[in-house]
């Protein structure tokens, strides 16, 4: 089983649209950033964390031919806004895509992307199917049960869902608070990914002392930063931070 980080950039990543690379080395690849997304791969099943902008860049990117299951951790258009690239996989498949999303999200996708889920004419049938997220997602990596827990958390004004893997991988990409009761479920894990935005405090993300307090109170063997902003240069980042804790980069492959 794997984990891979398809794209660990910020809201317009990085370099920005307009070329605005902030303090990072442009010759540095590491510092090119496509939006937050992620994905699971088992031997049965490949999983999809949210649609970002990229989405077609890094699915390419990777040769992803398959998708089963997606999974949206909110409504944000950096996570959302790759959602018509999936429209492949229902022509390779002639199968509706099972999209997962809580309410507040469901909604969202359903007004903004209403031809996505219902079909207009043969033309144009519906290629995705949603479901309500439950706090539990089962999925099937050879003859075992993988379990997926999402676990709601605060971005600022909105509520965003982060993921825990087969209870060895966290991944949180977006978030501004964790509540005390569910630091249960991130403790003592092999990996955590976390939403690092910056070094200055900001209301809806992570910023470096708070990604690091986390990171402290949870004691992963491995911690990896996402969601970074062109503040962040890699190398720079890189030697600052604990041995246990690095900057996340495109494609970055966890083995599970």
């Amino acid at each position: 089983m794997k984990f891979i980080i398809l794209g660990c950039g910020s809201s317009m990543g990085v370099p920005r649209p307009d070329g605005f690379f902030g303090n990072c080395d442009p010759k540095n690849k590491k510092n090119y950033r496509s939006r937050c997304s992620g994905f699971i791969k088992t031997s049965y099943e490949n999983i999809l964390i949210d649609t970002s902008p990229d989405l077609r860049h890094q699915l390419l990117r990777h040769k992803i031919k398959k998708i089963d299951k997606v999974l949206y951790s909110h409504m944000h258009g950096d996570q959302t806004h790759g959602i018509n690239d999936l429209r492949a996989f229902y022509i390779n498949s002639k199968k509706q895509v099972n999209v997962y999303a809580d309410k507040d999200t469901s909604n969202y996708l359903k007004k903004t992307f209403s031809y996505i889920f219902k079909s207009y004419s043969r033309e144009y049938p519906a290629t995705l199917k949603l479901h309500i997220l439950k706090k539990i997602l089962s999925v099937k990596n050879y003859n075992k049960i993988i379990k997926i827990r999402s676990i709601k958390v605060d971005h600022g004004k909105v509520k965003s869902n982060c993921f825990i893997i087969d209870k060895k991988i966290a991944y949180i990409s977006d978030v501004s608070k964790i509540y005390k009761k569910d630091y249960k479920y991130f403790k003592n894990l092999k990996f955590l990914v976390i939403d690092c935005l910056w070094y200055k405090p900001h209301p809806s993300h992570f910023n470096l002392e708070a990604s690091l307090s986390m990171i402290k109170k949870f004691k992963p063997k491995k911690a990896i930063l996402t969601n970074l902003s062109p503040v962040l240069d890699y190398n720079e980042l890189n030697r600052v931070l604990p041995k246990n804790v690095i900057p996340a980069h495109d494609g970055l492959t966890i083995n599970l």
